[in-house]
């Protein structure tokens, strides 16, 4: 016997969407409220969306044109260093949080870069709808583990290596991908990435001022702000502080 009928979640038949209606398509189908449609959660949207468009299966055919921009985000970043640089470009103060007018700068770049004309007022509400998906203390602001959320990686390099002990060949692949401009040491910036996976990869939270601290007493082991070969061993040993 057929179980109950799940409710469509409300707007899903329109065509026509705004940002706050995408976000409450959104809160239905994120279930657990982690910033990701994941799982049993991505199998029940696509049921829908099966349903609410007679089997065709594409996702953007439920936004209209002006805010399917909202799918660029769900789109990774390559790396951490990546990830790190748009940090570091985006949060102008230097405050460890992206303020709603630096994530206003944020969309407004992305809107640029996809070419979606725009006026103040949209982006007043499209800076207002990302906050309520992803500021999850609701603060205001989006923290460092509240950004990745909304940038993902595509891919943690250290997961690549899961056991305890490193060979040799291993451990020359993780330094080189680190050390980006090849330098032959693994700097500050270059640094950043590298604990963000660390952290990601130990399942911890992170905050900029515990990746900051992290990272300053490395570098105090380090040869003048400079993390060679023989210096990664301590960072890729050690337990990430909370």
């Amino acid at each position: 016997m057929a179980g109950p009928q799940q409710q469509q979640p409300p707007y899903l038949h329109l065509a026509e969407l705004t940002a706050s209606q995408f976000l409450e398509i959104w809160k239905h189908f994120d279930a657990d409220g982690n910033g990701y449609i994941e799982g049993k959660e991505l199998e029940n949207f696509f049921q829908e969306l099966e349903k609410a468009r007679k089997g065709s299966g594409m996702l953007a055919q439920i936004l209209p044109t002006e805010e399917s921009f909202l799918l660029c985000f769900r789109q990774c970043v390559g790396s951490s260093a990546e990830f790190m640089e748009a940090w570091r470009k985006y949060d102008t103060d230097r405050s460890g949080y992206i303020e709603a007018n630096e994530l206003k700068g944020f969309l407004s770049d992305l809107l640029k870069k996809a070419n979606r004309p725009y006026d103040e007022a949209k982006l007043q509400e499209y800076t207002h709808t990302i906050l309520r998906m992803f500021d999850l203390n609701g603060d205001g602001k989006l923290g460092l583990s509240e950004m990745s959320r909304l940038l993902p990686v595509q891919e943690n390099f250290l997961l690549k290596f899961q056991g305890m002990k490193l060979t040799s060949e291993e451990f020359n692949a993780i330094f080189t991908f680190y050390d980006k401009d090849g330098s032959g040491y693994i700097d500050e910036n270059e640094l950043d990435a590298l604990l963000k996976d660390l952290y990601e990869k130990n399942k911890k939270e992170m905050n900029i001022q515990q990746l900051t601290s992290y990272r300053k007493s490395v570098m105090s082991l380090a040869e003048a702000g400079k993390l060679y070969r023989k210096d990664l061993e301590i960072v890729l040993c050690s337990e990430p502080p909370m």
